[in-house]
């Protein structure tokens, strides 16, 4: 292998599928393959992740391991069952600093637990547009001061857990109605707009000492009106470098989002970031041989023709490189078991407990008198499933097969589940219609509540992980169940 070779192989995180390092990987990693992320399709069992984990440092000591863990709607380690932790806007509801640090300790203990030194968490964004479709519920809320308050003791509590903390979506991925993942997302704010609403969390962030700040795939008008900011350097050195003075790893979001590949192409776009400034680019979920082998052939041209001056290169994979020493050091200083991963989280069914909020209701609304029949919205999953634990013979529906009341059971208590109700017009529609025919109807509301469709009563959760819809569930049925063991 190359020197420049080396340099690339630092620059690059894949992902890949599978509970296994395919041989690609091990391969990859003994040629200096400096960091890998995993994803839920990853994670069975904390024994499988840990043995995961201890082969890919088998190949390369020096390997760091990043994960995706928000904790409330976005688990890779509880994938399966759900998060035993509230996401960030019931804990921005709550508004509890200690809680939130708290929270993100026992979430960091769990991460390191399994072998993984970077969490691509806590998400910075203030969700100011309540029809986003892909931040949400993973926000604090839609105040910036509020929003800085806990994306700092997040960045507190996960340190104090032994793993890095990374700022996400840089510059504010909050004031959007278009998902990265499958198009472009334009912000349309000035500088002094992006000062007051976008950029506080992350300043308490950098002050907090994150080790990382993730740049989105977003175009921002007013500091570069024609390339992304994943890919603009006027938004990765001169906002956020000299800016807010940051002067650690940043990291792209996953370049295989449509938002850039559409555009630039995957190994265009892997380019033009490290050229622009980002010191790592992460791949995909589900990245291959041939990915890596496509843009290590892509980086090496760009450095020959001069379009990546060598120099960025071998500055970003130096950031990279002593990130990587600094993990290691920290990694070493102490030994978690993967069984701190195992069982439930008492403080955090205790967190989302705290978070419900009864936004309405009528005297005699709750609790439920009898089983429920449950309309549900699109969700992760099923709010009837929980409800049937405390009231047996609940029923459930999906919303998109109830036209009016006459598809409804006679005589049952009807609850209707949505999560971001707003975020589709169609939805609207037909709980606002359904709830005028069945106005006893409890609505519930497992994303940002700001459509009130009637019924007698309108509940809020502030998200959709598996303490949420117990709190709510329990809410509804009068009934408590007994505390997961610590």
């Amino acid at each position: 292998m190359s020197e420049l070779d080396g340099l690339i192989a630092r620059v690059l995180q894949p992902g890949f599928t599978g509970t296994a390092a395919p041989d690609w990987i091990r391969r990859r990693l003994a040629g200096g393959l400096g960091s890998v992320i995993l994803f839920g399709m990853n994670i069975q069992t904390p024994g499988q992740l840990r043995a995961l984990t201890d082969t890919l440092r088998a190949e390369n000591p020096d390997v760091f391991v990043a994960v995706d863990e928000e904790a409330g709607d976005i688990t890779r380690l509880e994938h399966a069952a759900g998060s035993s932790y509230p996401g960030n806007l019931a804990l921005g509801t709550i508004d509890d600093v200690a809680l939130t640090e708290a929270t993100a300790r026992s979430v960091g203990t769990r991460v390191r637990a399994g072998g993984i030194d970077l969490d691509y968490a806590p998400v910075a964004d203030v969700n100011t547009e309540p029809r986003n479709p892909v931040i949400g519920a993973r926000s604090f809320g839609a105040d910036p001061m509020l929003v800085a308050r806990h994306v700092a003791a997040a960045v507190r509590g996960l340190h104090g857990a032994g793993v890095a903390a990374c700022a996400k979506h840089f510059p504010g991925h909050g004031d959007t109605t278009v998902d990265s993942h499958f198009g472009l997302p334009t912000v349309h704010a000035t500088r002094a707009d992006l000062e007051r609403d976008t950029l506080p969390p992350f300043r308490a962030a950098v002050a907090a000492g994150a080790r990382a700040v993730m740049v989105a795939h977003l175009l921002i008008p007013a500091l570069d009106p024609e390339h992304p900011a994943s890919v603009s350097p006027a938004v990765i050195h001169g906002l956020l470098r000299a800016g807010l003075g940051f002067e650690d790893l940043a990291v792209s979001d996953a370049i295989g989002m449509a938002a850039v590949r559409a555009r630039y192409g995957l190994a265009g776009a892997a380019v033009r970031a490290l050229a622009a400034g980002l010191d790592l680019v992460c791949v995909d979920s589900d990245s291959t041989d041939d990915d890596m082998t496509e843009l290590t052939a892509a980086i090496t041209a760009a450095v020959r023709d001069g379009s990546l001056p060598e120099a960025r290169l071998v500055e970003a994979a130096g950031r990279v490189a002593e990130f990587a020493a600094w993990r290691r050091k920290t990694r070493e200083a102490g030994h978690q078991d993967a069984d701190s991963l195992e069982g439930g989280s008492p403080e955090g069914l205790r967190a989302a407990r705290r978070a419900i909020r009864i936004l309405r209701s009528d005297p005699t609304a709750l609790p439920l008198p009898q089983p429920p029949h449950v309309v549900e919205a699109e969700l992760p999953r099923s709010l009837a499933d929980h409800l049937a634990e405390l009231l047996p013979g609940t029923t459930r529906a999906p919303l998109t097969e109830v036209a009016d009341a006459a598809d409804l059971p006679a005589g049952r208590p009807l609850v209707i589940a949505v999560r971001g109700l707003q975020q589709k017009p169609e939805d609207v529609e037909r709980v606002t219609a359904l709830a005028k025919e069945r106005p006893d109807a409890i609505v519930v509301e497992l994303g940002v509540p700001h459509v009130d469709p009637g019924g007698a009563a309108w509940v809020a959760s502030f998200g959709a992980s598996r303490v949420g819809m117990q709190a709510v569930a329990e809410v509804l049925a009068g009934v408590r169940l007994s505390d997961p063991a610590s």
